[in-house]
């Protein structure tokens, strides 16, 4: 065991959305301080929809998140349309489905290819990549391009969405263009099965760590749960979306901005490996078959997987993008006139919903009245029901490192691939502000 002093002092730490800062303070392999800490100034988006009428919340909300507009669109959107009675067509949820998907591959591409890649290849960012590795590279970059083409095709654009409204779309594509989306993602495989081999390559770049934890995400019988589902935990089994407040248990921390969250233990973990915990045998057999490249498999405790997690819902994303279409074309798409806006009946309700943006599961909630005007508001941004976690593994994985005789160095770079693994995205989850009135 190291009898030396440690001082991990990472300030503003790199390649992750926001702010956040790992404090880890030892004197003689004893630990005096380790902290997770959020310093991202809170926003105030449960505020901003209060006296927006129900057209408008999902436009302000897409803003919470450049990365997960499109999830926190169809989040508002489902939670507008369960408040005031909307039904959607059969043609509008898989198109939203769709969508969704484009969304998981584009924020997983990104942060498996740009902002955890290099770790494993020994770098302090991707900008080296493009002399040592350009050929890897370019297949993450031709893989990011193809989910924001998608995104565009189906929502408008690549953030912030346009097409899609309380009760549907307001445009949809065109077969052609799904024709020609579906022949871009059968020619991805090779690609996907690319980073797959060079992950696998330097799987032993990831640290064997372990903790167990609860896990919790969406769950549905009949697919892995991105759009709707109820909620699965590892410990307490199945409940409706409608009961998040008590699954969720959003409370504050003096060293964060963002409200932390706990269920049946002390904390519990959402995102891709929680998704893969929870509905393994929901995956398509190609994901399975990248899964057990890594031999990740339910229930696996491993933070840093989360990583490979992400790689495995590529794969299916794809393969359930070309189902989708599939279907969509077998059906025949309804004829729809552009700059389509649904006929809805605006009443007083409240309404939740839930779907799983990248980071993992994502809650509103929203009370409107007579006139469709909100009420009121509440948001549970997936990284906030993690930051708990992140701090707990933190605080076995230090002392761990310690008693290993690890150097300073590579204490503050396993605490850094901790944090990057879980792909935080730090300023969405900052909903709190402690203020003290002085008179």
């Amino acid at each position: 065991m190291s009898d030396e002093k440690i001082d991990v002092d990472v300030e503003y730490l790199t390649r992750v959305e926001g702010h956040g800062n790992i404090k880890v303070n030892a004197n003689d392999g004893q630990i005096e301080k380790c902290e997770w800490q959020v310093i991202e100034t809170p926003r105030y988006f449960e505020s901003m929809v209060v006296d927006q009428s129900w057209k408008e919340l999902h436009h302000i909300t897409s803003r919470i998140c450049g990365i997960c507009s499109i999830g926190h669109t169809l989040a508002s959107l489902k939670a507008t349309e369960a408040a005031l009675g909307v039904e959607i067509s059969e043609q509008d949820k898989l198109l939203r489905k769709l969508a969704l998907h484009a969304e998981n591959m584009q924020s997983h591409v990104l942060h498996v290819g740009y902002l955890a890649l290099p770790d494993l290849m020994g770098e302090g960012s991707v900008i080296p990549l493009a002399s040592s590795h350009p050929d890897e590279l370019k297949t993450v970059i031709r893989l990011h391009r193809l989910s924001n083409e998608m995104s565009d095709m189906v929502c408008g654009r690549t953030t912030h969405p346009q097409r899609l409204i309380p009760g549907g779309f307001s445009k949809i594509p065109s077969e052609d263009e799904l024709l020609q989306l579906q022949d871009k993602l059968k020619n991805s495989f090779n690609d996907l099965m690319a980073v797959a081999d060079l992950c696998e390559e330097k799987a032993d770049k990831f640290p064997g760590f372990s903790r167990e934890t609860e896990f919790i995400s969406l769950t549905n019988e009949e697919e892995y749960a991105f759009y709707e589902g109820q909620v699965r935990s590892t410990d307490t089994g199945v409940s409706p979306i409608t009961e998040y407040e008590d699954i969720t248990n959003e409370y504050v921390v003096e060293q964060s901005t963002a409200k932390f969250a706990r269920n049946n233990r002390s904390s519990y973990m959402v995102g891709a490996l929680a998704r893969l915990n929870n509905n393994y045998d929901q995956l398509s057999p190609m994901a399975k078959g990248v899964a057990e490249r890594f031999n990740l498999k339910p229930v696996n405790h491993n933070p840093y997987m989360n990583n490979i997690a992400q790689l495995v819902e590529v794969v299916h994303n794809v393969r359930d993008a070309i189902n989708i279409i599939d279907t969509l074309l077998d059906n025949g798409l309804e004829p729809q006139n552009e700059y389509y806006e649904p006929q809805v009946d605006v009443q007083k309700g409240r309404g939740i919903g839930a779907v799983e943006v990248p980071r993992g599961i994502l809650f509103h909630d929203y009370t409107y009245n007579e006139e469709g005007i909100c009420t009121s508001g509440n948001c549970v941004i997936p990284t906030n029901q993690n930051h708990a976690n992140i701090q707990q593994d933190m605080e076995k994985l230090a002392p761990e490192l310690i008693e290993n005789d690890k150097g300073e160095d590579e204490i503050e770079l396993s605490l850094e691939m901790l944090v990057r693994a879980y792909d935080p995205c730090i300023s969405c989850s900052t909903h709190h502000l402690d203020v003290d009135f002085v008179e």
